[in-house]
């Protein structure tokens, strides 16, 4: 089964951007106006262009806007009603993903685990690290995107259940306010059968754990 592109577009919030040559011109001028009085000599050879280079980098760093129309095939399930089709669990990770923090534009990076339990569909392995990096990269909060990506999940397959969990530095904290050094900050979103069990939250943050350490 294929999934309608405009509606999935909109279930994930996605838009073409589209910013014309000129106005990107317009968006170097303030940054170099900034960088300048921040005290950044723009004079050097190395930092001519970087109000071009930053701008070019932020809008790279953004692209999750736009969506990915390879999540669109889901595929029929494997399951065929068998008495383990409540509790197979399918986790992916850990998915490395990059994000800028809504609060004050800096970065905040790590690595995500996504489990999911079919029922109605399945996706391919490498959709589950499209999906993380679609919400990922935006600007966005931890929290949020962890909650996108389980409301994606269910939308897209109708699973028995659907889990994320995420850890993340975050350089707001390390670089400014408290300046705490490298701390870790892990959120988790459970939905269906993992709200529900208790055993599958274990063996899902089991796993999450094992992969961590292999890394």
């Amino acid at each position: 089964m294929t999934l309608d592109e405009d509606d999935f577009r909109d279930a994930i919030g996605a838009h073409k951007r589209n910013v014309p040559d000129d106005q990107m011109r317009k968006f170097e001028g303030y940054m170099a106006e900034i960088f300048g009085a921040f005290g950044m000599d723009l004079g050097s050879p190395s930092t001519d262009i970087t109000p071009q280079r930053f701008i070019k980098a932020l809008f790279d760093s953004t692209e999750g806007y736009e969506g990915d129309a390879k999540l669109l095939k889901v595929f029929k399930t494997e399951c065929n009603g068998g008495p383990d089709c409540n509790s197979s669990q399918v986790i992916e990770g850990p998915i490395h993903f990059f994000s800028l923090c809504e609060h004050h534009a800096l970065p905040f990076y790590g690595h995500a685990y996504v489990g999911y339990i079919a029922h109605e569909g399945i996706i391919g392995i490498s959709k589950l690290t499209r999906l993380v990096r679609i919400f990922a990269k935006r600007f966005s909060v931890q929290e949020r995107i962890g909650r996108q990506i389980v409301e994606t999940l269910e939308a897209m397959m109708k699973p028995h259940g659907v889990a994320t969990f995420l850890e993340a530095n975050h350089l707001c904290t390390e670089m400014r306010g408290v300046r705490e050094f490298s701390p870790q900050t892990r959120t988790t979103f459970w939905r269906g059968a993992y709200d529900s069990d208790a055993a599958l939250r274990s063996e899902f943050l089991t796993a999450c754990a094992i992969g961590t350490r292999a890394t």
